[in-house]
């Protein structure tokens, strides 16, 4: 261990693993409950999705309950090969632990879309600047626009999805086809992990594209690897997560939560008069009733409350 892992294990004692795979689960409901009982006997907290076609999941605890579960993940038929990506936070930033049983382990909602069959080609952190500094790539992040607004590479394309889900509509509405003279030669797309963009290069590829790339590892393992100085990330990636955002490093970001419509907020939002902690920011103020913020006030209220008391952390 070398004197900034110390430093990082004394200063952040929570180990947060964001994981995923695909992979063919012959019976996935019955991993639910076995998978569920060990996380919570081990004080590992986050969520987890099974699905038909593999898991995904963000899971926090200490460093023993997170290798514990990692290796019973990998004990699983077809998960044996599961890559994870480990950053850490002060506090643990989960409330509770879920696993849920789900059609897909993210959600696209067409059919036929399998990454284990036809899917892009990895490329890996290092040589991801090359790929989508090139003119000739169209770099599409394929997260949704709440995201996108507080971090992205520069050069990417922003979709404004609501959800993954409204992906394929987007590729349509772009009018995204191989077979066009002005067809991009390749295609280059990244997400937070890696899921959501190993997905969507199936797609493109069910569609005709042959040169569809996606970034191994997604942000965060961009963001762990490549030395702020050379990266060509810009601002901060957002996470599902009470840490809300990461940075170079993976160190965590100054943006916070609106607790009115669970957005982030970056620090000129905050300085909006828009903004009122606990209650409003400039991305829901105009759709929420003062009715609405009087109920997120007293909310707010009581969860400072609890946290004072010791009740919530």
């Amino acid at each position: 261990m070398t004197m900034s892992d110390a430093t990082t294990t004394t200063t952040m004692p929570v180990t947060v693993a964001a994981l995923y795979h695909f992979a063919r689960l012959a019976d996935h409901p019955a991993l639910q409950a076995p998978l569920a009982q060990l996380c919570c006997g081990l004080g590992v907290k986050g969520s987890i999705l099974l699905a038909a076609e593999g898991i995904n999941g963000t899971i926090a605890g200490d460093r023993a309950g997170i290798d514990a579960v990692l290796a019973h993940i990998r004990s699983i038929p077809g998960l044996e090969h599961l890559e994870h990506k480990e950053s850490h936070a002060p506090r643990m930033p989960f409330r509770r632990m879920k696993v849920r049983l789900k059609k897909e382990i993210v959600t696209m909602g067409v059919e036929g879309i399998d990454p284990l069959v036809n899917v892009g080609a990895y490329v890996d952190p290092r040589d991801w600047n090359a790929l989508i500094a090139d003119p000739d790539t169209l770099v599409i992040d394929t997260r949704n626009d709440y995201e996108v607004a507080i971090g992205s590479f520069a050069r990417a394309v922003d979709p404004e999805t609501k959800s993954f889900r409204e992906f394929p509509a987007w590729v349509e509405q772009a009018g995204l086809d191989p077979e066009s003279e002005t067809a991009p030669k390749r295609i280059a797309m990244f997400c937070t992990g890696g899921i959501r963009c190993e997905k969507a290069t199936a797609f493109m590829r069910s569609r005709g594209f042959d040169n569809v790339f996606h970034l191994k590892g997604g942000i965060l393992k961009y963001l762990e690897e490549v030395p702020e100085e050379e990266s060509l990330w810009e601002g901060s990636c957002f996470v599902f997560d009470e840490r809300v955002s990461v940075t170079h490093g993976l160190r965590i970001g100054d943006d916070t939560l609106c607790r009115a419509c669970r957005t982030p907020q970056t620090a000129k939002d905050r300085a909006s008069p828009l903004y009122e902690e606990g209650a409003s920011c400039p991305h829901c103020h105009a759709s929420r009733s003062e009715e609405d913020r009087a109920r997120y006030r007293i909310r707010h209220r009581q969860m400072l409350a609890a946290r004072k008391s010791g009740e919530v952390r």
